[in-house]
């Protein structure tokens, strides 16, 4: 093993350092001064010291100068010499201390925070000059890191002055805060005392209100005891005078019983009835009557009395029968006001049906009065039945089914006008311009001959979608029949591109069946607003993006459940009936269950000539249908005639009406473009101008059929009568 050598570096410094004396006390204007005096006091202070702190006068580099015992000399392990130098080095052991330099400036700064810690007034700012001065040593000697030294001290002391501006600037905001405290304590204080006061007097209160209770309960007390005194007494008293009436009918008794023995034993001494005293009999006579007539009073009174008094048994029982008899009569009137509310809605359900019987059976008499006989689209499938047009359906029988699939008569009938017209197309290999009139769309206004470029259907379609692309890229402030030819131009240049325009005119003419095209001829000949467009769009990516927030796994599955209810947090305004329409189109069937998983991302998916899927197209449908029932519910509730004038506040009240969260910006949107007027010159709501401010009602619902309109919350339900 190769033996170390022991190196020694050394670095040069032409300073010497000096701690302070124990003596001498910190000035704190050095907090104030500035960097100049600063400098030149440290520069003095660091002249007057002595050079005991170094070693022989030069830095020491330690512990840099062990770096170099460790390098191993280029020597043979079984030389002489290697064995010696092995000797040497076990003799010697390497000794790293510290250098005094190092050792010294420690001490120095322990004594500089001690004198520090032994005044009453030190503070944080104080604390840091030693480590200023230190750190200003380094950088007088260190010259190679002295750029780099400065730059970081330049920068920590402007941070601390930066802090200690903004301290400067709390400090009134303290003394306020200390202010507000003492108020508050003080209010406090003083509402603490009232509520003292408060509670006192109603302390005092209570000890009155319950000396009264008391006085109260005694008196409650007292009085119940005479009440009991007195039931004992009349208790008593009725008892006597129930003895002495039974007494006295006992007597009585017992005096009619001795009277007519008395009677008996004198007719029995007498020899016959006939025989007795006739002023006798007559007294007695008298005397009976009187007891028969008294008798009879007492008789009648009792009846009068009594003769509608019936047994305790008897009006109980009656009772019972009368509460069970009001119970079912109640039951019977809840039922009969049941049925009578059935009634009335079945009545105007019958009324109802028999309109829409009346009014079905009319257009039934109208429609086989002009009805023609239903066409036999099997035709179609069969190219020689077409014998002047055979090549009408181009592709055969196989085409023709795949385009009739799924259509009624009317679609189908549209199928075969862009069948023929896109066969006309074909045969064309020029068009006639249509001059430069005013009628004219400024991307047609051309004189002569156009040439037809006879691109096929995707590749129409493709390019349509490159100019929406371009267009939503980033903001145009030109119309968009401009910036369609603009687009042209760019893509085909100048000369072709007016043909390609005649050509992409009379093809999205053409296909109204086609979404890209019929969406695209809507905007850019002005029945639609590029809104309806961007808008449908959004809404569509918006529902994308709520489903595959859903998605959890991310597997592009989603439950029947999870669909339902992204559609009623997506579109909270939509009936369940049309949630319902949205899941069928999705793929939902009554007969599924909740737990079958459906693949969201096809729903959203197009076909080469850019046509959805039955998804998106029931949205799309939804949409149309709910502006119409929108603006159909405007003129329900404007209560004019399509050919009569409404007034700006008249509808905008209406708007209110009907859509109570209608923002004001959203209002006056809708309203300037049925006037037909810039927002900047919408006069304020009450001003004169408005009534001033008249258009047709049919005009105005038209230009709002243009623009995005649709209703942002529901309806107030109405006040039921």
């Amino acid at each position: 093993m190769a033996c170390q050598q022991s190196r020694y570096h050394s670095f040069s410094s032409a300073s010497r350092l000096q701690p302070r004396p124990s003596g001498v006390t910190i000035d704190e204007s050095f907090l104030t001064e500035d960097k100049s005096t600063q400098n030149r006091k440290l520069l003095q202070k660091r002249r007057t010291l002595t050079g005991q702190f170094s070693m022989g006068g030069h830095l020491s580099p330690w512990p840099t100068y062990t770096s170099g015992q460790t390098i191993l000399q280029n020597r043979k392990p079984c030389s002489d010499d290697y064995q010696k130098r092995v000797g040497n080095c076990q003799q010697h052991p390497f000794r790293t201390a510290k250098p005094r330099y190092l050792e010294e400036l420690e001490n120095y700064l322990r004594k500089e925070l001690l004198l520090l810690d032994l005044g009453t007034d030190s503070t944080q700012e104080l604390r840091l000059q030693p480590y200023r001065e230190i750190f200003e040593f380094f950088i007088e000697d260190f010259k190679t890191y002295k750029p780099l030294l400065s730059s970081i001290k330049n920068a920590y002391e402007g941070m601390l002055a930066h802090q200690r501006e903004k301290i400067r600037a709390l400090e009134p905001l303290k003394a306020k805060l200390v202010t507000v405290n003492e108020d508050c304590n003080e209010r406090i204080l003083a509402m603490k005392a009232e509520e003292k006061h408060e509670i006192s007097l109603l302390k005092k209160e209570k000890m009155n209100l319950l000396k009264i209770i008391d006085k109260k309960n005694e008196e409650k007390i007292s009085l119940q005891s005479e009440v009991t005194k007195l039931r004992k007494n009349l208790a008593e008293e009725y008892l006597h005078y129930l003895s002495e009436r039974d007494a006295r009918k006992i007597l009585i008794a017992d005096l009619n019983e001795l009277r007519y023995q008395r009677e008996d034993i004198s007719l029995a001494q007498s020899p016959g009835i006939w025989g007795e005293d006739p002023v006798k009999l007559t007294l007695a006579l008298k005397m009976t009557r009187q007891d028969l007539t008294r008798t009879q009073m007492e008789l009648n009174t009792m009846k009068a009395n009594f003769g509608d008094v019936v047994p305790r048994r008897d009006f109980e029982m009656q009772e019972k029968t009368n509460k069970d008899l009001q119970e079912q009569l109640d039951t019977l009137r809840a039922s009969y006001e049941e049925v009578r509310k059935e009634h009335e809605i079945l009545m105007q359900l019958h009324m109802s049906t028999l309109k829409e019987r009346d009014q079905f059976f009319s257009e039934l008499q109208e429609i086989q009065r002009t009805s023609t006989p239903r066409p036999d689209w099997t035709k179609c499938k069969d190219s020689s039945s077409l014998s002047p047009h055979a090549d009408v359906v181009a592709g055969g029988p196989e085409r023709w089914q795949m385009l009739a699939e799924g259509k009624n008569s009317d679609q189908l009938v549209d199928v075969l006008l862009e069948e023929i017209g896109s066969g006309l197309l074909r045969e064309k290999d020029f068009f006639p311009g249509l001059g430069y009139g005013e009628a004219i769309p400024a991307f047609l206004r051309f004189d002569g001959l156009v040439e037809n470029k006879k691109p096929s259907k995707k590749d129409v379609v493709n390019l349509l979608k490159d100019a929406w692309k371009e267009r939503l890229a980033e903001e145009q402030k030109e119309t968009f029949p401009d910036f369609f030819f603009n687009f042209l131009e760019h893509r085909f240049g100048p000369s072709d591109a007016m043909a390609w325009a005649y050509t992409i005119f009379e093809n999205i003419k053409i296909f109204h069946s086609n979404e890209v095209m019929s969406q695209f001829y809507a905007v850019l000949m002005g029945k639609w607003s590029e809104n309806v467009y961007v808008t449908q769009k959004e809404t569509v990516a918006q529902l994308l993006k709520e489903m595959t927030n859903a998605d959890s796994q991310n597997e592009g599955l989603l439950t029947m459940e999870q669909f339902n209810t992204v559609l009623k947090s997506t579109f909270p305004l939509k009936t369940e009936e049309q949630i319902q329409e949205l899941m069928e189109a999705g793929g939902w069937h009554p007969s599924s269950s909740n737990a079958d998983l459906l693949n969201y991302r096809s729903l959203f998916m197009e076909d080469e000539e850019g046509q959805s899927e039955p998804f998106v197209q029931k949205l799309w449908e939804q949409y149309m249908d709910e502006k119409d029932e929108y603006l159909q519910q405007l003129k329900q509730e404007l209560g004019i005639e399509l050919h009569e004038e409404v007034t700006l506040p008249k509808l905008r009240g209406a708007l209110m009406t009907i859509d109570p969260s209608l923002d004001k910006q959203t209002v006056n949107t809708y309203v300037s473009q049925a006037f037909q007027l810039p927002e900047s010159e919408m006069p304020e709501e009450g001003d004169e101008k408005e009534e001033g401010m008249v258009e047709i009602l049919q005009t105005a619902l038209e230009r709002l059929q243009v623009i995005d309109i649709r209703r942002v919350g529901p309806r107030e339900p109405e006040p039921a009568s």
